[in-house]
C-alpha cells in the first residue's frame, strides 16, 4: 500500500499501579509468581470519570498541536472495546471534540489486540482506493473498569491507555503486505458476558472480564507462528530480513514462547510490557512509538507488526519505516 505513518503519539494516565497494591489489596497472592509469568511491573488505570474516548481525545490532540490543519484530516477509525455507550458511534463523538470537519468519516471497529493492525489496513485500502488522502488511526481501551479486584489473571496484566497515529497517502509501498485470520470458536475464552444483548440466566450479573489464560496461550502458540511464516511466504521475505519484530506485548510468558517459537533473536524483538502492561489495542502502536523514542529503528528499517487475541482474531503486516521530515 502507497501509505505512510507520518507520525505516532500515545496518553498513558497518571494513576499507576504495582505488585505492591496488589498484593496490599489481595495477601494471599503470590506476586513473585504472577510477575513471573506476565513480566509486568507497573501499569496504568484511567481515573473512575475517564473513558477511552477520553483518552483517545488526549493522543490524538498531541498530533493536532503539532500544526496539522484539522480540515487535512479525511477520516477517524477508533478502535475500541470500551465505547462510551453501545451508540452512538464514539468516532462520532471524537470527531466533534476534536473540532474536525463534518467531511470527516468517524467509525468505531471493535477489536481488541489485533486491532491496530486491521485498522491500517482499512485505512491503507481507503486512502489505495483514492477516497481520502489523510486521516487519524485511534486506539484506546480501559479494560481496568471490565475486571473484578480480585481476579488475579486479569487483574495483575491489563492496563489502560490510547494510542494515535496520523497516516497518509506516500509515494512507497510502505505499508504491506498484510496476513489476517478469525476463528470465532473461542470467542468465549476472552469475554465480557454481559455486555451486550445476548445475556442467559447465569449471566445476568455477571459484568466482568473473564479470561481463559490456558486456551488463550495455546491458542497464541499455534496461531502466531503460522501467521509470521505466512506472511514471509506472501511478501517473499526471509527471517532474517526483518530489523525488529513488534509483538501483541500480551506477556512475559507470551513474548518469551513466541521468540523461542520461532527462533528469533532477542535483540530483534522489541518489549515494553514490564513497564506499560497489556495495553490491548494499544499495545502495537504504542510500542512503535516507543522503539522510534530508543532508537530502536531507522530509516528504510523492514518492521513486522503482529497482533492477537480477542476474538479469536489475528493479523500481522510489513513495515517499511521512513523517518518523517
Amino acid at each position: 500500500m502507497k501509505v505512510t505513518i507520518k507520525s505516532i503519539e500515545y496518553y498513558l494516565p497518571p494513576a499507576t499501579e504495582d505488585g505492591n497494591a496488589l498484593k496490599k489489596e489481595n495477601p494471599d497472592w503470590s506476586i513473585e509468581d504472577i510477575e513471573k509469568k506476565t513480566g509486568v511491573d507497573v501499569r496504568y488505570i484511567s481515573a473512575p470519570e475517564q473513558t477511552a474516548t477520553d483518552m483517545a481525545a488526549l493522543a490524538a490532540e498531541k498530533i493536532l498541536s503539532s500544526g496539522l490543519q484539522k480540515k487535512e484530516i479525511e477520516f477517524l477509525i477508533l478502535i475500541t472495546q470500551s465505547p462510551d455507550y453501545a451508540l452512538p458511534t464514539s468516532a462520532c463523538i471524537l470527531q466533534d471534540r476534536l473540532g474536525l470537519d463534518k467531511s470527516c468519516m468517524a467509525f468505531d471497529v471493535n477489536l481488541g489486540c489485533s486491532g491496530f493492525i486491521y485498522g491500517l489496513a482499512i485505512a491503507g485500502a481507503l486512502i489505495d482506493a483514492g477516497l481520502v488522502h489523510k486521516g487519524l488511526l485511534l486506539c484506546s481501551d480501559t479494560y481496568s473498569k471490565y475486571i473484578d479486584k480480585t481476579d488475579r489473571t486479569c487483574r495483575p496484566l491489563f492496563s489502560d491507555a490510547a494510542s494515535a497515529a496520523l497516516l497518509s497517502s506516500s509515494d512507497h509501498n510502505d505499508i504491506g503486505p498484510f496476513e489476517m485470520g478469525t476463528d470465532g470458536s473461542g470467542f468465549n475464552n476472552l469475554i465480557l458476558p454481559s455486555s451486550g444483548t445476548r445475556v442467559n440466566d447465569q449471566q445476568a450479573d455477571d459484568k466482568n472480564l473473564f479470561m481463559n489464560g490456558s486456551e488463550i496461550f495455546m491458542f497464541t502458540m499455534d496461531m502466531v507462528p503460522k501467521c509470521v511464516n505466512a506472511l514471509l511466504d506472501k511478501s517473499g521475505t526471509q527471517m532474517e530480513d526483518i530489523d525488529l519484530f513488534i509483538f501483541h506485548q500480551a506477556s512475559k510468558l507470551v513474548i518469551d514462547n513466541i521468540i523461542r517459537r520461532l527462533n528469533l533473536p532477542e535483540e530483534k524483538v522489541y518489549v515494553n510490557y514490564n513497564q506499560i502492561g497489556n495495553t490491548v489495542s494499544a499495545s502495537i502502536p504504542i510500542a512503535l512509538s516507543q522503539a522510534l523514542q530508543e532508537r530502536r529503528l531507522k530509516n528504510n528499517d523492514q518492521v513486522m507488526l503482529v497482533g492477537f487475541g480477542v476474538g479469536y482474531s489475528w493479523g500481522s503486516c510489513l513495515l517499511r519505516w521512513s523517518e518523517q521530515t
